[in-house]
């Protein structure tokens, strides 16, 4: 890997010191990051370069699983800290002394900033001719608030950039249970002939959170769950589960086939929120450490805020592989259980010969858990010890870091380093945005129209009841209700 430089916007906030930091500590010390690499920290903060190092130092200390003291000193004079104001356009003149003279070598411009500044920022690259052809932008999510914020931000970020050098990040892809599912469709003959309209009764993506809003209130309530999460990470887990096979593993191709996906998705407009999906709003309640306030009650939150928490939505791909086969979505906040999961329910036998009192009749399911570990479990029926015919659901187990003995890359480690190598597979594509907005945009309308107060949950348990009920009505129930 050749040397590159990584300039970093908003260096002090949040995400910097608890993800990308830490994960480019650690590829320092895989012998990951080239002799004559830097990282520039870019933030408003008026901070010496020595201040912020020992912020970044006391950050990878406790995200990071600890400092080795011998390998310290290395990472830190890959570091440096400038101040520059995003609002401010002529602090970003700042910036040309300092990438001066490295126009050969890959310049990655990390926006780990509000999407409000993205268009900005990118203005100010292209005035000071920053952008070389080996550099590169990464635009965190939410990228806008809808289909009209999100084309106002690309045309900007467009204007500078090439469509090959942008890349939207979703960490969610960068997990390696969710590389396991490409390699587990792709790579094996096994499923192939089953991954389809009968033989896959139904299909569950869960990403639940214990957490509340936390700090993060008066953000979280300019977006909520639906932007927050489906618009983006469970969308995006979906196009993996139903996408056709790519004709090879280059990123457009992959792409490709991913927004064909997302071009299938049923419209849900109009009343058909009422009957396909539930949105809610935690109220007061308990979790594993006590109780905890409702969300009108968090710091940030207006008193009669209508923002969703909670999203369960019945979504239904009209292609020939996938029609008649529901695929339900669920994401919310201070919820039971904290788990990221793909349940795959597979069809009944077409006729069962063990009698009925055989034991279980339950279906066989693929499950593929994104955290709170990785690790990918298909249940099958096996026969009872003895002399009856009893059957008995069994796990055939796959747990990613005993399997294979090594310690796993997080997802921001892999997704910064695919940066780096210019590898634009886990990253969206701006056509991939613009349909998962005009799918989403749809139901935010029919919610406001239709039905503007989200829910009531108490905090600790799986969402509303109408959740159950969205699943219920076809005859399911979600996974943790098993």
């Amino acid at each position: 890997m050749q040397p590159f430089d990584l300039v970093l916007f908003g260096a002090t906030g949040d995400l910097a010191m608890r993800k990308l930091l830490p994960a480019l500590y650690r590829r320092h010390l895989a012998g990951q990051i080239p002799a004559g690499s830097r990282l520039l920290g870019v933030a408003r903060s008026e901070l010496t370069r020595e201040a912020w190092v020992a912020q970044v130092e006391a950050s990878c200390a406790h995200y990071a699983g600890g400092i080795d003291s011998g390998k310290w000193a290395g990472f830190a004079a890959f570091l440096d800290y400038l101040s520059v104001d995003g609002s401010k356009p002529e602090s970003f003149e700042r910036l040309v002394a300092v990438l001066a003279g490295r126009e050969d070598v890959t310049r990655v411009f990390f926006l780990s900033t509000a999407p409000a500044l993205f268009a900005g920022i990118c203005d100010q690259i292209g005035r000071l001719a920053l952008a070389t052809p080996l550099s590169r932008v990464v635009l965190e999510k939410p990228l806008g608030s809808d289909l009209t914020t999100a084309d106002q931000i690309n045309a900007h970020v467009g204007a500078v950039f090439a469509e090959h050098q942008i890349y939207r990040i979703d960490h969610y892809l960068g997990k390696e249970a969710v590389q396991n599912l490409i390699a587990l469709r792709f790579g094996n003959t096994l499923f192939e002939p089953l991954w389809r309209r009968g033989r896959i009764r139904h299909v569950q993506i869960t990403v639940a959170e214990t957490l509340g809003v936390e700090s993060r209130g008066a953000f979280y309530d300019q977006t909520g769950a639906l932007r927050d999460m489906v618009q983006n990470h469970l969308l995006q887990l979906l196009c993996i589960i139903a996408m056709e096979p790519p004709i090879s593993s280059d990123a457009d191709a992959m792409r490709d086939e991913k927004l064909k996906v997302l071009r299938a998705l049923r419209p849900i407009a109009g009343t058909d929120v009422l009957t396909r999906t539930v949105h809610g709003q935690y109220r007061a309640g308990a979790s594993a450490t006590g109780p905890v306030p409702g969300y009108l009650d968090e710091t940030g939150v207006p008193a009669d805020s209508d923002t969703e928490t909670f999203v369960a939505i019945k979504a239904e791909i009209d292609t020939w592989r996938w029609a008649g086969v529901p695929f339900y979505l669920r994401t919310g906040k201070r919820l039971q259980e904290k788990v990221s999961e793909i349940v795959v329910t597979f069809d009944d036998v077409p006729h069962s010969i063990f009698g009925a009192h055989s034991g279980s009749q339950q279906p066989n399911r693929l499950r593929i858990c994104l955290q709170p570990c990785d690790s990918i479990t298909l249940t099958i029926l096996a026969k009872k010890p003895g002399d009856a015919m009893k059957l008995q659901a069994v796990d055939l187990s796959l747990d990613l870091a005993s399997s294979f003995g090594a310690q796993q890359m997080d997802a921001y480690e892999r997704l910064l380093m695919d940066v780096v190598k210019g590898n634009l597979t886990l990253f969206m594509r701006r056509d991939e945005l613009d349909a998962a907005w005009r799918w989403i945009d749809p139901i935010r309308d029919g919610w406001s129209q239709y039905d503007p107060r989200p829910k009531g949950y108490t905090s600790g348990t799986w969402g509303p009841a109408g959740a159950s009920a969205l699943i219920g009505r076809d005859g399911f129930c979600w996974n943790g209700e098993l």
